[in-house]
């Protein structure tokens, strides 16, 4: 429990206010043991070639040049030159035009218990727990604002498209925010916590002008900037996964966390519904406030830092202050040393959009994601339409229909789990590594799932039918996101290693304007159209992009290979 809270924002402040006499860090205690968190060889490598990593030419012939000092034949003593500088840890010869005399903190070694990837079995699983409640705190607020929409049109005097754009307008948030807050997680000096915790309280904040809106546009105003606040953890939680388990493991820890993903969108009508029903739309809001503020004190007491960059700059940072050795670096911090301004405005600003538009993977697993991500917010203006319209359920009751896409994560979860462990675990290589496309097989499954639910809710959905069938056939949507999600978020992390961050910050950009539009057209498409055919012209559009998982695991290998950007080594 110790170890747990040590490194949260309670634990940083208690650590503050004791005056460091709580919760110390082990080199806290011994300061005599920046030894052992110097890589000697990283720090080698610095002094000889400027960089932590040997040349190539050097890896292939198994030794560098000999960079040691000199010693005297008839002595043994070391003879040095009076103008030659020596990095003290590693003994090297420090290169006078491109070598850096420095001594690189990193982890003491393999099974150091700081680096994320050592945590105990429980403290990642609890760690993992916390993410998907956070990102379900947050991906519930745009949903269950849609049971108080008729209550917002009688309130403001405003049409059903109007008040829609309170949905839209919050989606919308979520896809601009993670172009900040997801770079801003990578940067070393700031780590992930503050992004989640700074963000998450804000986010809690901004619910009271919400609720207490006085006009339509002030609603509207606040909807934006919650889901703008708010998104971080919907593009970076998958990175604090990545952040704790090996790519072998990566997978089952993305699984739970899209558990949280699906679970926001399908339970706000549920947990919104008898509240806008009985108290007005304004008490969606508040129980917004009232989830968050409880994810956000749970995470200010327990949840940990998972970002190894941010760990590593804290560590060298502390040994500088204990030791008064400024030489002491850790790795992060040298690579944000070579980084220019311009260079951080790319990797911020600019590459998650170039990545997304130019490399051909990526434009095409984002157009799949943001289609099946469109129709789940699509769902909450057809929902109304098939059970009130139909059915006749009321309000509160037309929430708990949403239970079929929530049930179906469940049904699909425990045969994904035991293919993955089954077919694809056994495939990775002795460096724990896999080749990206061994990721895609269960969307083959996924890439079907989504038409026959689109098919079997649309002509299902009239009086004659009983109303459970359409919630049946609603489940194989969520059998169908859950299985393309994974598989396509996994495979980009693997495809595009160097620029994960990006990648995904991208996808997230693509789905979020897709889930923005949609509800926009949805009543009249299928006020026109009618359910059965509006479902089933989404379904020939899902149809369309079936092959795309299929010609990616044929092809994928050679496209790769072709990009500059993309992983060739596998």
């Amino acid at each position: 429990m110790t170890e747990l809270i040590r490194d949260t924002v309670l634990g940083h402040f208690l650590h503050l206010v004791t005056r460091k006499k709580v919760l110390l860090y082990e080199e806290e205690k011994n300061p005599e043991l920046w030894r052992k968190y110097v890589h000697k060889e990283k720090s080698a490598n610095l002094a000889m070639h400027g960089q932590t990593a040997a040349p190539d030419n050097e890896k292939e012939e198994g030794q560098g040049p000999d960079d040691s000092p000199t010693r005297s034949p008839s002595s043994g003593s070391t003879v040095v030159d009076e103008n030659q500088q020596i990095n003290e840890v590693s003994g090297k010869r420090v290169d006078p035009e491109k070598g850096k005399d420095v001594h690189v903190v990193d982890w003491w070694g393999p099974d150091d218990p700081e680096n994320p990837r050592n945590w105990s079995r429980f403290k990642r699983c609890f760690v993992t727990f916390e993410i998907c409640f956070l990102t379900f705190s947050v991906y519930i607020g745009s949903a269950i604002y849609t049971a108080g929409i008729q209550d917002v049109v009688r309130v403001f005097g405003v049409s059903q498209v109007a008040a829609t754009l309170g949905l839209t307008l919050f989606v919308l948030g979520y896809a601009l925010g993670p172009m900040i807050w997801a770079p801003m997680s990578e940067i070393p000096q700031i780590g992930r916590n503050p992004v989640y915790i700074g963000t998450l309280a804000v986010f809690v904040i901004f619910q009271v002008p919400t609720a207490l809106a006085t006009n339509f546009g002030m609603l509207l105003a606040f909807r934006f900037l919650t889901g703008f606040i708010g998104s971080p953890s919907l593009a970076t939680g998958g990175a604090s996964i990545g952040d704790m388990y090996s790519p072998s493991k990566r997978t089952y820890g993305l699984a739970v966390w899209g558990i949280g993903a699906v679970s926001g969108p399908t339970l706000g009508p549920l947990v919104g519904g008898f509240a806008a029903q009985h108290r007005g739309w304004t008490w969606t809001i508040w129980e917004l406030m009232w989830l968050s503020g409880f994810c956000l004190v749970l995470l200010i007491i327990f949840l940990p830092e998972t970002s190894s960059a941010n760990i590593l700059y804290r560590r060298a940072r502390r040994l500088r202050k204990l030791t008064g050795n400024d030489k002491l670096i850790s790795e992060p911090e040298l690579q944000g040393q070579d980084m220019t301004s311009k260079d951080i405005i790319m990797m911020s600003l600019v590459r998650p959009f170039t990545l997304s538009f130019l490399e051909p993977i990526c434009f095409c697993l984002n157009m799949y994601i943001a289609l099946i991500y469109g129709l789940l917010y699509i769902w909450f203006e057809s929902f109304p339409i098939v059970f009130s319209g139909i059915y006749g359920f009321n309000l509160g009751l037309e929430g708990l229909a949403f239970l079929g896409i929530f049930i179906g994560v469940f049904v699909v979860l425990p045969p994904f789990v035991w293919h993955q462990h089954k077919y694809i675990e056994p495939k990775f290589n002795e460096n724990g590594e896999l080749k990206p496309e061994w990721r895609l097989p269960p969307s083959f499954v996924g890439a079907f799932a989504i038409p026959i639910c689109l098919f079997w809710f649309g002509w299902s959905s009239r009086a004659s039918v009983h109303w459970i069938v359409p919630i049946i056939g609603s489940g194989w949507f969520s059998i169908g996101a859950f299985l393309l999600f994974n598989s396509v978020l996994n495979y980009l992390s693997d495809a595009y290693p160097e620029y994960a961050a990006s990648v995904l910050a991208g996808n997230d950009f693509f789905r979020s304007c897709f889930g923005a539009g949609f509800p926009l057209f949805a009543r009249a498409m299928y006020d026109y159209l009618g359910v059965g055919w509006a479902s089933s012209t989404l379904a020939f559009i899902s149809i369309a992009f079936i092959p795309i998982p299929f010609v990616l695991f044929k092809y994928g290998e050679s496209i790769r290979k072709k990009s500059k950007n993309a992983r060739h080594d596998l």
